[in-house]
């Protein structure tokens, strides 16, 4: 069996620079993406009625950040391991975002992630194509050295946000409002 930290190192190692969204407050925007094994996800997904906890990260400086956060991460909301984990649905999403030269990546990065990460993984990493400067911008997001994780409700209200190195009261706090 693959370990998840082994999957995320994998995941990081084909992406070499990820330009990826960082959101602010509020409705977390309509975004368009596909996973590696070609499913189309949009977000948010208000008629699945789950929450959703989005991980974003930006660049090589975020990499060893957003592994500290994924396993704790995956195995509250998705194997549901804690104390009110299974008194709420959730799904989790990392967003790689490639701009510019990183373009040339994504399909790169598709096929090693295919190859090479756990298949429940695999269909948690959401490949966004779209303008992400645009993004950036409305959003006036500008540090993309650290992640980001949002909770997003099931109407698409983004109602909680933490960023930067894994704290066990950061991951709290991003289950809090689904208790």
């Amino acid at each position: 069996a693959i370990s998840i930290r082994h999957s995320m190192r994998v995941l990081f190692s084909t992406f070499a620079i990820i330009p990826v969204l960082l959101f602010a407050q509020g409705r977390f925007p309509d975004l368009a993406g596909e996973t590696a094994d070609g499913a189309e996800v949009h977000l948010p997904a208000p008629e699945n009625g789950a929450w959703t906890i989005v991980a974003v990260a930006c660049g090589k400086k975020a990499q060893p950040l957003v592994e500290e956060w994924f396993a704790p991460a995956y195995n509250r909301f998705v194997v549901k391991n804690g104390l009110f984990a299974t008194s709420y649905d959730a799904e989790l999403y990392l967003v790689p975002v490639f701009t510019g030269a990183d373009k040339a990546a994504y399909g790169p990065s598709m096929n090693a992630l295919r190859k090479n990460v756990d298949a429940d993984i695999v269909r948690r990493v959401l490949f966004f194509n779209g303008d992400a400067d645009a993004l950036l911008h409305a959003l006036g997001i500008t540090d993309r050295n650290i992640p980001y994780f949002f909770t997003v409700d099931p109407a698409g209200k983004i109602v909680h946000r933490e960023s930067g190195k894994f704290e066990v009261d950061k991951l709290d706090a991003l289950e809090e409002p689904m208790l």
